[in-house]
């Protein structure tokens, strides 16, 4: 798992689900995280992202008067039907302490009236990088050329939703099959519905999921990033590599506006990037310890 392959102590706790559905497994681990809060009697409650455990944390935590501590907070797509803009939203209105990746989502939150123990600290996924840098390890891939690399991802749920929409974007993808092979981690769910939507991926080369060290080695070996995964479009960025996205919008903007990301159905044909320093240098764990020390 990827607390060996970090070199990372395991949870004390974590849960095993039996439910996949939206509501299904928010409300197991509400329930569960109750539990663990009413028996471990933390001072804070310490949530990250916008995952249905992120909203499930913060609730519980809330509800039972533990301040709620949110890291990367503050984004927003403006896209409510994406499960996770329904998440950061609510996880940041019940939030004691937000910390925000960029001066973006600083602004998202005062729109809407959150200015209390709001701090820009940059961004914790790009510790993550460079902290486990010297572990990344490419995977054995059986190549089919010895083209640059495109590397693709594709598993949220609106990408996947139909037959229309992931024809379109393998089909999108596999435009870029004459300049690069286009090397496709696959997920366990793309796959299942690949297969049931009969969809050829013939130009593209299909590999099975990867570890995060080998995905961040991959990431450094690739030319260009087609993704509609929210973390891959800012990893592609501290790898400085052009990214597409696979979406109609994104909640990175900087990352377009620096130059760096598109939306795949702008047609932007030439990437002109800048260093975004607001990301930080790598230290924002330390930065989030040093403010909730001094409180």
């Amino acid at each position: 798992g990827i607390f060996e392959e970090l070199g990372v102590k395991k949870p004390d706790v974590s849960y095993a689900l039996k439910n996949r559905s939206h509501g299904g497994m928010t409300g197991e681990l509400l329930s569960e995280i109750e539990t663990q809060i009413l028996r471990v009697k933390p001072d804070y409650v310490n949530v990250y992202g916008d995952t249905n455990s992120t909203i499930a944390g913060a609730l519980a935590a809330a509800k039972l008067h533990i301040p709620v501590i949110h890291i990367e907070a503050g984004l927003r797509s403006f896209n409510k039907k994406m499960p996770e803009e329904i998440n950061r939203i609510i996880t940041d209105h019940i939030s004691d302490f937000l910390f925000c990746p960029t001066h973006r989502a600083v602004k998202n939150l005062e729109d809407e009236n959150i200015t209390s123990n709001v701090h820009h600290v940059g961004d914790i996924m790009y510790d993550a990088v460079k902290l486990f840098e010297n572990r990344f390890k490419l995977p054995n891939i059986s190549r089919k050329t010895s083209k640059e690399i495109a590397l693709i991802t594709v598993h949220r749920a609106e990408s996947i939703r139909n037959r229309s929409e992931l024809t379109k974007i393998i089909e999108f993808c596999e435009n870029f099959s004459d300049r690069f092979e286009v090397v496709f981690p696959v997920h366990p769910n793309t796959k299942n519905k690949l297969v049931e939507y009969s969809i050829k991926t013939s130009k593209l080369t299909l590999i099975k999921p990867l570890k995060y060290t080998e995905m961040q080695a991959l990431l450094r070996q690739s030319s260009l990033v087609l993704t509609d995964s929210g973390g891959l479009q800012k990893e592609a960025y501290f790898h400085r590599k052009p990214c597409i996205t696979l979406r109609s919008e994104t909640e990175w903007v900087e990352l377009v506006e620096a130059g760096w990301n598109t939306l795949w159905k702008e047609k932007k044909s030439k990437f002109r990037p800048k260093e975004i320093e607001e990301y930080g240098k790598g230290n924002a764990a330390d930065q989030i310890l040093e403010i909730l020390k001094s409180t």
